[in-house]
């Protein structure tokens, strides 16, 4: 049997084309379910989610893709628009019931939007986690237009993109060979 920790980090992969084979409402709506239990600050929850997964709605995110990203959407049966709610804290007396000011504490709306961003973020980590632990493979990227994406779905939310995440069955050639990584002598301090 396969360990958990294979699954999520040692033998996953970006995933760069994908196969046909469908992603379904539920294994979208498990990576939600997963998703939603990310720790945050306060319980606060910034993440918003637009899947696209028609012909349609790809020939409109399409073009605000860096080029060389284009065809990977193409070829994924969902692509996630991961966004961040420049009003999350609209939710926090239910999220934070037991922080009686913690709806009052982002009133500042450059602390908020800063506040959403990080909150997104680190919900964007697990969003990815998520995708894998159903059995899916993930391919995230930043290189997109973001005004282009805003403007093209986001403009009737308070939502503004942060990520794309293909997402699907990766192809054979989708899979590229491991590309090293940071040994622990570079990336820690121990004092």
């Amino acid at each position: 049997m396969t360990k958990i920790t294979d699954t999520l980090f040692t033998d996953a992969h970006t995933a760069y084309s994908f196969t046909d084979q469908p992603v379904s409402d539920s294994q979208l709506a498990e990576l939600y379910e997963l998703v939603k239990f990310a720790p945050t600050p306060m319980n606060s929850q910034a993440l918003r989610v637009m899947f696209i997964r028609t012909a349609e709605g790809k020939q409109r995110l399409l073009p605000h893709l860096a080029e060389a990203n284009q065809p990977k959407s193409a070829s994924a049966p969902v692509v996630a628009i991961l966004a961040y709610d420049t009003e999350f804290h609209e939710y926090l007396p239910v999220h934070a019931p037991n922080n009686a000011g913690a709806k009052e504490s982002y009133s500042d709306p450059v602390k908020r939007i800063a506040a959403a961003k990080d909150i997104a973020t680190l919900q964007a980590g697990y969003f990815i986690l998520a995708v894998r632990s159903v059995g899916l493979d993930a391919g995230p990227m930043a290189g997109f237009s973001r005004e282009g994406v805003d403007a093209e779905f986001l403009t009737d939310t308070t939502w503004k993109s942060l990520y794309v995440v293909n997402i699907g069955h990766a192809a054979p050639e989708g899979i590229r060979s491991r590309s090293p990584r940071l040994p622990a002598e570079d990336a820690l301090i121990w004092r």
